[in-house]
């Protein structure tokens, strides 16, 4: 097994010599497929003298309450596909040891409930996948310590209430995805300081009243996404300062009266979704001054005069 690369126990419930294999021919190992494996094999597998150099692992529906703890022992981990574990409770503190972590997949762990704070040390983490964590209560204020975060995926998470003010310092973040945060009631003023931002998704975020005002400090924010955000009554005059925003979705805001007169100021905007708005009256005559407009959507605004 010298040359051995990668390994595959998919769906493997009962393999019981495992732990009587020569090990030292696993030193090449680099890929390990877990998925849907029982949580003995989980435990066989993951050993320090095994998967020291292994570089993606994947436990995906694997029935586990808790990590192995001999997992900080794969020092060259890039990626970490936990997808799915709905038997995970928590992640342990010893996850800040996986410096070379690039991915970090918990995408449908229900069961789930916070997160560690030394979750803040993974220094190379570029995406964070949250998708569907239905039981996050919140996210510790380390996470602003990622300095290589991308992309940040937190929809569904839908006992999320709010987001830490230090998350405005996140400086490379390019993508927040925050839509069916249904219980999430308002952003903190620090998300303005997102230089890098370029998607913001707040759909579904049925609970969310007002922007922040510091929202048009988003200079490289291209598409922002609003739709079925039924309690927002208003956008921040300080939309209009969005200079690189192409795409703006107000569709199915449906206590929404009216649009800032400094919508605009929006070159750069191409789409522009009002559909179903049904509360809207009127648009300001600035909307005549979007040059680059390409699509224009106010399907069934049914009280635009």
């Amino acid at each position: 097994m010298e040359n051995l690369e990668g390994i595959s126990l998919k769906k493997c419930f009962n393999f019981p010599t495992l732990s009587q294999i020569n090990s030292k021919g696993f030193r090449n190992l680099r890929l390990v497929d877990l998925t849907e494996a029982s949580p003995t094999i989980v435990e066989n597998c993951i050993q320090r003298r095994n998967l020291h150099n292994v570089k993606w692992l994947c436990l995906k529906k694997c029935k586990i309450q808790k990590l192995p703890s001999n997992l900080f022992y794969c020092l060259q981990l890039q990626v970490l596909d936990l997808a799915q574990c709905k038997s995970l409770k928590k992640i342990p503190s010893f996850v800040g040891r996986l410096k070379t972590l690039k991915e970090l997949d918990l995408v449908g762990c229900v069961n789930l409930q916070k997160l560690p704070t030394s979750i803040g040390q993974l220094n190379a983490l570029q995406e964070f996948l949250l998708r569907e964590c239905s039981n996050l209560k919140q996210l510790p204020s380390s996470i602003s310590q990622l300095n290589a975060l991308q992309k940040f995926d937190l929809s569904g998470c839908s006992n999320l209430k709010r987001l830490p003010s230090s998350i405005g310092q996140l400086n490379v973040l390019q993508k927040l995805n925050l839509s069916r945060c249904s219980v999430l009631k308002e952003l903190p003023s620090s998300i303005g300081q997102l230089n890098a931002l370029q998607k913001l998704d707040l759909s579904w975020c049925y609970e969310l009243k007002e922007l922040p005002s510091s929202i048009g400090q988003l200079n490289a924010l291209q598409e922002f996404i609003l739709s079925n955000c039924c309690n927002l009554k208003e956008l921040p005059s300080s939309i209009g300062q969005l200079n690189a925003l192409q795409k703006l979705d107000l569709s199915r805001c449906s206590v929404l009266k009216e649009l800032p007169s400094s919508i605009g100021q929006l070159n750069a905007l191409q789409k522009l979704d009002l559909s179903w708005c049904s509360v809207l009256i009127e648009l300001p005559s600035s909307i005549g001054q979007l040059n680059a407009l390409q699509e224009f959507i106010f399907y069934d605004c049914r009280n635009l005069k």
